[in-house]
């Protein structure tokens, strides 16, 4: 990439919002993938003479809470508008969106660079509108049209031109996406369209202040696609100024096999959808109280999250981060914690074995039956000395699949450990002697040869050896 330019990249983020019922009708919210077509619509849905539209409070409540997560001033007058162009996926001929009066404006987010450096991108803008309908293009040139879809509530988050490259918008999706998942506001599933990144991107001289003409990417289906698409465009732009051509204003694809983007049509400008306050909805004000009481109720976000779990208990960048990317997860972990854990083997424990078992199940971690206060209560046996490391590995998986408490499946099972020294010194005597050759090639110096003869003490008691002991012992016979 030439050194010569710099990107200069913002993101439209499109979140729909996880309500029962739509933006501006009573119709049901359904997933556009598995539904039946054209099931979850209303006369409103479909652009109907004489409907008219309800702003959904529940739809402005989860908005809200995004605004002041993405630290967001609050604009308390809000004015509706129609953006009008014509598509068949919007029944209507216009989009009930937000223009001159958002939601929230001003907001900021820090990512994380290389390096551990931190950047700041700046919010520009964080308004509520309506989806449009699902088109399906056919083999035979014609297209199907689902409006299941058209009239879900949508959230567009709009970022200021503060991204360079990439990655860092690769970052910056990805923290906005985890950030919506913690509001439980929306399931960040890009394949099936839920959220979709769409970055807009141009390039400028090195040291120059003077935007260049932005093209647009869609079809971006995951955060690996969005920074490869992003990357590749940069270069488009720069080999086309390079070669002496002009950059157009459009909007581009991505195509996933080529690993190229193309051209798809001309970008419209904001004059061109001819925006005009929306007649059949009053302003929208949002009162002090309810702001107040929002951010009051907001959970703790990552960012803080992380930072506690290192300053309080003392986990590692690591640990810290794993724990904290889910806000299921977080939970369940301070759970254990809360219930006597100590936070490094807790941590310890579900980032290498938990998380083991969930990856297999393909659940997540609000899907298993066990509790965290059975986690608490296995690793107690095992600082107690009933279970060994192994053994207590293999009552997890039960206790996983169970949901059944661990000293139940220890007992149920014959799994305590065996520190009865007198016990278990007579075992590794067998052992000995059923290995003279390895006991006098391990007296003559091969000392490696002790992991083999703990071995042997495991599978004769069926794993279930003190391995402290056993090695306690093994010294003084040997």
């Amino acid at each position: 990439m030439s050194a010569a330019y710099e990107a200069v990249i913002g993101l439209e983020i499109h979140a729909e919002l996880m309500t029962a019922a739509k933006m501006f009708s009573r119709a049901r919210v359904v997933d556009s993938v598995t539904a039946a077509p054209n099931t979850a619509v209303l006369p409103l849905c479909l652009g109907m003479p004489g409907t008219l539209p309800v702003i959904n409070k529940e739809a402005v409540g989860y908005a809200l809470r995004v605004a002041l997560a993405l630290n967001c001033s609050i604009n308390q007058h809000n004015i509706f508008a129609r953006k009008n162009y014509f598509y068949p996926d919007l029944p209507k001929g216009y989009q009930i969106s937000q223009y001159e009066q958002p939601l929230g404006v001003n907001g900021w987010l820090d990512i994380e660079l290389d390096g551990g450096e931190q950047k700041r991108i700046r919010i520009r803008r964080v308004h509520m509108e309506e989806d449009t309908g699902k088109l399906t293009h056919q083999d035979d040139g014609t297209s199907l049209v689902d409006y299941n879809r058209a009239g879900v509530p949508l959230l567009e988050i709009v970022t200021e031109p503060d991204i360079r490259s990439g990655e860092e918008a690769r970052l910056l999706g990805m923290k906005v996406r985890q950030i919506l998942r913690y509001l439980r506001v929306n399931s960040g599933d890009m394949e099936k369209g839920v959220l979709r990144v769409e970055p807009n991107i141009s390039i400028r001289p090195v040291g120059s202040e003077t935007l260049g003409t932005r093209t647009e990417l869609k079809n971006l289906n995951s955060f690996r696609v969005l920074a490869d698409g992003t990357t590749f465009e940069i270069r488009r732009q720069i080999a086309v100024v390079e070669a002496g051509g002009a950059v157009l204003q459009e909007t581009r694809g991505w195509h996933d096999t080529r690993r190229e983007t193309f051209s798809q049509r001309v970008k419209e400008e904001a004059e061109d959808y001819r925006y005009f306050p929306e007649p059949d909805l009053p302003p929208l004000f949002i009162s002090e109280e309810w702001i107040a009481a929002t951010r009051a109720a907001l959970p703790e976000l990552p960012d803080a999250r992380r930072r506690r779990y290192r300053a309080d208990l003392q986990l590692s960048a690591y640990d810290a981060g794993v724990l904290t990317e889910e806000r299921d997860v977080a939970e369940w972990f301070e759970t254990a914690v809360a219930a006597g854990g100590d936070p490094k083997t807790v941590a310890n424990w579900m980032i290498n074995e938990l998380f083991r078992l969930l990856n297999e199940s393909k659940t997540g971690i609000s899907g298993t039956d066990m509790q965290p206060d059975h986690l608490v209560e296995l690793l107690s046996l095992v600082g107690d000395g009933t279970l060994n490391n192994n053994t207590a590995k293999e009552v997890l998986a039960q206790m996983f699949a169970t949901g059944r408490e661990p000293a139940a499946i220890v007992a149920a099972r014959g799994l305590a450990q065996i520190s009865d020294e007198t016990a278990l010194e007579a075992t590794v005597m067998e052992v000995l002697a059923a290995n003279g050759t390895a006991v006098t090639r391990y007296r003559a110096g091969e000392t490696k040869l002790r992991g083999f003869f703990v071995g042997q003490v495991m599978r004769a008691t069926q794993g279930k050896a003190n391995p402290a002991l056993v090695n306690k012992i093994l010294s003084r016979l040997l």
